[in-house]
């Protein structure tokens, strides 16, 4: 993905239009709802839930549209139950999906933390993707630079991190190219659109989602 935000490896593909902004843009951009038996709105982060998908942007203002503006009833054609506090049910599975991907890749050796280490990859340009907890010292991480046409995610904590990685706390971390990477970046990207502290973007870096 490029630093302007487009993805370069996945430029095409399945679009579906956001019942709130009437944009249409790839799936991997979107989060899908479906209505549930007992007519509640539920977010379906991994898109695999029956029914027919009402899709929003990741976007935290798009879905707070959504629920407000009665749109859910709307794209769904029937009375709907929205729970309160939906756009941070959305944060919070997306959160942990980012956390469980990193942890998969981690496992198959694609992913690293600590700081000698990450710098070591990046060095060898054997990282792809920079990852800083948005709570880290901004001085220590001013020290790493985004790889060259790279990512950066630094919008996950350092409790999140840290259970990605299967320690306490994790400042700084790094993925290879390939595996579960480019899963990854577009997971954490649509965290960025939801989670309010990604507006500032990475703290002491000045960069944004890549």
């Amino acid at each position: 993905m490029a630093r302007g935000g487009q993805d370069k490896h996945r430029e095409d593909g399945p679009e579906r239009k956001c019942i709130a902004t009437g944009e249409s843009q790839p799936k991997f951009g979107l989060v899908r709802f479906v209505v549930g038996p007992d007519d509640m709105v539920y977010p379906d982060i991994l898109g695999k839930l029956p029914g027919r998908g009402m899709w929003v942007a990741a976007d935290r203002k798009a879905i707070e549209t959504a629920a407000k503006k009665g749109l859910f009833a709307r794209a769904a054609k029937q009375q709907v139950k929205v729970p309160d506090g939906l756009v941070d049910e959305v944060e919070k599975q997306l959160a942990r999906r980012v956390v469980d991907l990193i942890s998969l890749a981690r496992k198959s050796g694609d992913a690293i933390t600590g700081y000698e280490k990450v710098k070591d990859w990046l060095s060898k340009e054997v990282a792809e993707v920079l990852i800083q907890a948005v709570d880290g010292s901004g001085r220590g991480k001013t020290k790493l630079s985004t790889p060259h046409y790279g990512s950066y995610i630094g919008w996950l904590t350092a409790d999140e991190l840290g259970l990605a990685f299967g320690r306490q706390n994790v400042i700084h971390g790094a993925l290879a190219s390939g595996g579960l990477t480019q899963r990854v970046v577009e997971e954490a990207q649509r965290l960025k659109g939801i989670r309010e502290i990604a507006a500032a973007g990475a703290v002491g870096k000045g960069k944004t989602a890549t």
